[in-house]
């Protein structure tokens, strides 16, 4: 296919850590490998000096959510020519990325990340007004990806009013593989090992890992910073060990080296690391909900009842005595097909732009 200038417009980047910013990268890294120029626009911080094609807007902090930036991008000036608009996002630099797409005429293409109803949550604490809070702003969100000329979820499906492609964000298989030497040996815990790694904040209910603890002959590992890392601190037990992110270098010896990967969260609309675990040989114990009710089957892992930690003491002690095929699981989602996927994309979109074109003319 020809070779294009690609935009990626986000409201969530480098510095934070989390399953966005690592996926545009590797996105941005595998499209330039195929000879396109990728650009990624996103909320400008002090903490975070940008590399070759990043370009920082104008942004203030969020009050409702701490550690991320709100992007207020003015004008297009910094914008370099484009051929195609991707956006990641619904909030201002999402929709400062669909306005530029629809000024210059070219196509608009979204991917949906983050459930954005199910983080309020934890701004307000009260789900009565996160409800509230959600049905107000659903409908705002579907009007907004109605003006895109193609939507994508990773499990094809998301609770919204339009058509979804699936798209998965993809896991770098050739990176994410069974090694030897263990960053958990290195801690020196008690076997059996359930582990996380992963953002610390309310929607990925990891305190629900520190009360499984209380019944549970091991220890758990939790990686990861966050806003809600002080209260996890506070309810780890003497089996629990919370730790800073690991250098992304790192994660495959903490994959291959837990004996399990657990989540209990209700954030996530793919679960990106449990799928980097799975690549790495280890099983996936998760709760039963969406994205996991389908990502998570008997060939890669065990589900328990959300909220039932003795259920999910079970999950785990079977996932301890199962073999699993986890790294066939994990290589259903590798990326180069991610990166075929958007090409395609990409080229449909552009192509289809250029015979509208023509046909007008």
């Amino acid at each position: 296919m020809d070779k294009l200038s690609i935009g990626f417009f986000t409201d969530s980047y480098f510095p934070e850590i989390d399953g966005v910013s690592y996926t545009l990268r590797h996105w941005k890294e595998r499209l330039e490998e195929r000879g396109h120029e990728v650009f990624i626009v996103y909320p400008g911080s002090k903490r975070y000096d940008p590399d070759e094609g990043e370009i920082p807007v104008r942004s203030l902090p969020n009050p409702l959510y701490r550690g991320y930036n709100i992007g207020l991008p003015l004008g297009y000036g910094k914008l370099p020519e484009l051929d195609v608009v991707h956006c990641h996002g619904p909030a201002f630099v999402g929709r400062y990325g669909r306005r530029y797409a629809a000024k210059e005429g070219i196509p608009k293409v979204y991917t949906h990340h983050t459930p954005i109803e199910e983080y309020v949550e934890q701004a307000v604490r009260s789900k009565r007004i996160a409800n509230a809070v959600g049905r107000i702003y659903v409908p705002i969100e579907n009007r907004f990806l109605s003006k895109f000329d193609v939507v994508t979820a990773s499990t094809g499906r998301m609770d919204r009013d339009v058509e979804a492609k699936k798209l998965t964000v993809g896991v770098d298989i050739d990176f994410f593989e069974p090694c030897e030497g263990s960053f958990v040996d290195e801690i020196d815990v008690e076997r059996p090992v359930v582990g996380y790694s992963g953002r610390v904040s309310r929607e990925k209910n990891i305190g629900h890992l520190c009360r499984f603890a209380e019944g549970f002959d091991g220890s758990v590992v939790i990686v990861g910073e966050g806003p809600d890392r002080p209260r996890i601190q506070k309810m780890a037990g003497e089996n629990v060990e919370v730790m800073d992110f690991l250098d992304r270098e790192r994660l495959p010896e903490f994959y291959s080296g837990i004996d399990v990967f657990a989540t209990a969260s209700t954030g996530d609309t793919l679960g990106l690391s449990t799928l980097e675990a799975n690549a790495c040989g280890t099983p996936v114990v998760a709760a039963d909900v969406e994205p996991f009710s389908r990502t998570i089957t008997s060939q890669n892992g065990e589900r328990f009842e959300f909220g039932d930690t003795g259920d999910m003491l079970r999950a785990v002690e079977t996932a301890l005595g199962n073999d699993y095929s986890t790294r066939g699981t994990a290589e259903q989602h590798c990326i180069r097909e991610t990166i075929d996927m958007l090409e395609r994309i990409y080229e449909e979109e552009t192509v289809g732009e250029v015979k509208e074109m023509y046909q007008t003319a």
